[in-house]
């Protein structure tokens, strides 16, 4: 349990600290962004690709991922009814909620989560696969007919995957375990050496994103937004226990590794996603804040009990 409380302090000192770097205005207007850019594209692709590489299939693809995916999509569900039976959303609107209440920050958050809680990364690697394969092209494509865009087609939605750094990382890697190569030293270290900077680099960005939000501001959204944080923050993880233990008999580090995932907060890319359709903006940013300050607590809950 001290090494958990260790790697919980040492997760959010960092967040604070990048908190304390965005208040402050050192890395300038631009900073944000050029730090987040760094991570997406070189750093955190870097030690998937590390990780997966050095890793077993068998450690990889578990029963942990079928009870996240199982939870994710059942809160995804449960949203959509709420919204529809009691606010009357739109489609777009529905999509965007959906994905508040279950897409979770697998890559700036859970990469260090599992480094630091877990104890092998090798455990988020599936959860960002999924996401970025099956539940963030059926979410654009979704989106893109929802808002009158051009109906998209396959050939767009397929190649989704192949345009993001993560996912590119992770099939590498993945790729490299199946065919049992040892990758030679001069090879593999300049990826240890960047992928070294993958968890203090995320963790800062995800910190200076926090400044200047008001989450907890009145309007016709905030139904919504207190239901999609109660889903991400409780009830996601408590699906993924129930399901894992009751449905798959997981228990010890595959148990909490399902849940530990499920209760990760609600990813930054919503917004990205709500901005380039122009739905939500204001609900998926403030829904990212709280669902992430929830995870706070719910992560320290999750790990004592479990861990």
């Amino acid at each position: 349990m001290r090494e958990v409380v260790t790697g919980f302090a040492v997760v959010w000192t960092l967040v604070l600290v990048g908190y304390l770097i965005g208040r402050s205005g050192l890395l300038g207007a631009a900073g944000l962004d050029t730090l987040t850019r760094l991570a997406f594209f070189v750093t955190a692709p870097a030690l998937l690709f590390v990780t997966l590489a050095t890793s077993t299939i068998g450690r990889i693809f578990t029963g942990a991922l079928a009870a996240f995916v199982l939870s994710t999509l059942i809160v995804a569900a449960l949203y959509v009814t709420l919204a529809r039976l009691l606010w009357r959303r739109g489609v777009a609107e529905l999509t965007i909620g959906a994905l508040a209440a279950g897409y979770v920050n697998a890559g700036n958050l859970g990469i260090p989560i599992a480094a630091y809680v877990l104890g092998d990364v090798a455990f988020i690697a599936p959860v960002l696969m999924f996401q970025v394969l099956l539940a963030g092209p059926t979410a654009l494509a979704v989106l893109e007919v929802a808002t009158g865009e051009q109906r998209p087609s396959l050939g767009r939605l397929a190649a989704m995957p192949a345009r993001n750094p993560l996912m590119i990382a992770s099939a590498a890697g993945i790729a490299v375990a199946v065919s049992g190569w040892d990758v030679p030293e001069p090879v593999l270290q300049p990826f240890v050496l960047l992928g070294g900077a993958a968890v203090p680099m995320t963790l800062l960005a995800l910190g200076m994103s926090l400044r200047g939000s008001r989450p907890l501001r009145p309007g016709p959204d905030a139904p919504d937004r207190l239901a999609a944080v109660v889903l991400k923050a409780l009830v996601h993880p408590l699906l993924a226990y129930g399901i894992g233990h009751c449905a798959l008999g997981l228990t010890g580090p595959a148990l909490l590794a399902a849940v530990v995932t499920a209760a990760l907060p609600t990813a930054q890319n919503i917004f990205v996603f709500a901005s380039r359709y122009g739905r939500g903006e204001g609900f998926a940013r403030d829904t990212i804040v709280l669902s992430t300050a929830a995870a706070a607590v719910t992560l320290v809950v999750v790990v004592a009990w479990l861990g």
